[in-house]
């Protein structure tokens, strides 16, 4: 009867662990926050952030709505069509094809070209409607949770994934998928917004892909990985 105590332990721990970063993290960059928006808007903005940049995605997004101010007409349209107006976006082909048919799905399960009904449901509920759905993974769900929906959910991107690994908060060959099974259940109710965002500005300032700077770094005393990170 003994023997399950540990792995509790460990759960405590890395809880305790993300309490404390994201104190560490909320002293320097403050407690951030971000408007709710359209879910459905939300679900394709983030397949359009796959593999590019930040300002490629919002342009690519922006190009997107002008052309198309309904989600309906951009469903009736061409691939093709989408293809063009996203090219800003990078992988235009597959995210073209990946949004239409994303479009479509939706329209099936729902009726409609809308997912605000996914407000009114519970967090596990929300996020099994949208599995399944064309070119949508854990991360996917997650940000459309957290940003649109105002739910309880922790996406793990890729500053967020190299920080967690650097950390020691997960192994250090974890896939994003298996950091986000690790992660989620353990960031404390109310603080997975802040937490979040200020990981990914912590990885783009400081704890970088390349030659981070772990001498100004807030975390630099609970980092097993300072000064060794390529």
């Amino acid at each position: 009867m003994r023997k399950p105590a540990a792995p509790r332990r460990a759960a405590r721990t890395l809880e305790q662990r993300l309490r404390m970063l994201a104190d560490r993290l909320a002293g320097v960059y403050g407690r951030p926050r971000r408007a709710a928006g359209d879910p459905l808007d939300c679900l394709v903005e983030t397949v359009l952030s796959q593999a590019t940049s930040d300002t490629n995605s919002a342009r690519a997004f922006l190009a997107l709505k002008e052309a198309f101010p309904s989600w309906e007409r951009a469903a009736e349209a061409r691939p093709l069509a989408l293809e063009r107006v996203i090219r800003s976006g990078g992988l235009a082909r597959m995210k073209s094809r990946r949004i239409h048919a994303l479009l479509r799905a939706v329209r099936a399960r729902e009726g409609r070209y809308d997912l605000g009904a996914l407000r009114r449901l519970p967090v596990a509920a929300a996020e099994a409607r949208l599995v399944g759905l064309p070119g949508v993974g854990p991360k996917t769900r997650a940000c459309v949770l957290l940003f649109a929906l105002r739910k309880h959910a922790f996406p793990v991107d890729t500053h967020v994934h190299r920080l967690a690994r650097r950390l020691g908060l997960v192994p250090a060959r974890s896939s994003a998928e298996a950091a986000h099974a690790l992660l989620a259940p353990a960031v404390a109710r109310g603080r997975a917004l802040e937490l979040h965002l200020n990981l990914i500005r912590h990885g783009r300032e400081v704890c970088r892909a390349h030659r981070p700077r772990c001498g100004g770094c807030a975390l630099r005393a609970a980092c097993p990985s300072r000064g060794t990170a390529a």
